[in-house]
């Protein structure tokens, strides 16, 4: 089975290839509640993956196929640090990409591991997966294997934030009732002050998971945005079903809304009724509303906040 998969476009890192590490079946050190793919218990190591000599043949095909590629994403039906030859594929692909960026999907549990810790840091870019930061609540919803705890997961998150040089995403994705209270949201947020980053994409549920659980709506996903402090960089990523929830806004709710948390468009075209879009443009026409753009996405943000926008590398 090829370990190759794309071109993948994606709005948030633009048109990528895929390098799947357990194309066979799904290995994992977390059994997700929301997870797409079938229950499986929780593993620590791979049993069946391909060579890295098959792996870089497979990608020399493709991008020789496929020119003008702004990523190699490395994933996995499952956890992609969990495949041993890590270090190795990833200087090998280095040796070929040419201007190309690489990228990782992980769930951040191996970063305690000081071999795994070191390979991300060779990456262009990591995405960093981080549902939740207390005990219970990270046991519930991410079913981690015996011996993984959050504690010192997020510690090595921390750590690594601060050694990383590349740009560094953390995702969150909510599911009901589990990661969405207030506790919890207050909770990350205190965590998240402690992890430079470029973005924070919070989501949920999009296609169906692996147990019986729900995700949120759009406009529950705006208000779990709007209880994070401003000055963290977080993005509502997750659209797949999102539904309108259309509302009218005076000139000062735009500015009020925006001034909670910078909106996208798209964000903007499921929030505001027409009228308010139209006061949305008249806003940016006069200079009230300006926009910034944030690894390829533009958001708005009333004019008198660019100097909380944050940035790890200004």
């Amino acid at each position: 089975m090829s370990a190759i998969f794309g071109p993948v476009n994606s709005r948030r890192f633009g048109t990528s290839l895929g390098i799947d590490l357990s194309p066979g079946l799904k290995q994992c050190n977390f059994d997700c509640l929301y997870c797409e793919l079938a229950p499986a218990a929780p593993v620590t190591v791979q049993t069946q993956r391909s060579g890295v000599d098959e792996i870089i043949a497979e990608l020399r095909s493709a991008l020789a196929e496929h020119p003008g590629i702004d990523d190699i994403t490395v994933t996995a039906n499952g956890e992609p640090t969990l495949y041993p030859d890590l270090a190795t594929l990833v200087d090998r692909i280095d040796a070929v990409k040419g201007n190309t960026k690489t990228l990782i999907l992980t769930n951040s549990a191996t970063l305690t591991d000081p071999k795994t810790f070191a390979t991300l840091l060779k990456f262009d870019q990591v995405k960093l997966s981080l549902d939740a930061v207390t005990p219970e609540v990270f046991r519930k919803i991410d079913r981690p294997a015996e011996g993984i705890e959050i504690v010192a997961l997020v510690d090595a998150v921390k750590t690594f934030a601060t050694a990383y040089k590349g740009d560094l995403y953390l995702e969150i994705l909510f599911v009901h009732g589990l990661n969405d209270t207030d506790e919890e949201i207050a909770a990350l947020n205190s965590v998240l002050h402690d992890i430079p980053c470029k973005r924070v994409d919070i989501g949920t549920i999009d296609r169906p998971p692996a147990y019986p659980v729900q995700g949120l709506s759009y406009g529950e996903l705006h208000e779990v945005a709007s209880k994070f402090d401003p000055d963290l960089p977080i993005h509502i990523a997750s659209r797949t079903h999102a539904e309108s929830c259309q509302g009218r806004y005076s000139d000062d709710a735009i500015l009020n809304t925006l001034d909670k948390r910078p909106l996208s468009m798209e964000d903007i075209a499921l929030l505001f009724d027409d009228e308010s879009r139209e006061r949305f443009h008249s806003l940016v026409e006069t200079g009230r509303i300006v926009a910034e753009d944030s690894s390829g996405i533009t958001f708005y943000m009333p004019a008198k906040n660019l100097h909380r926008k944050r940035a790890k590398n200004p």
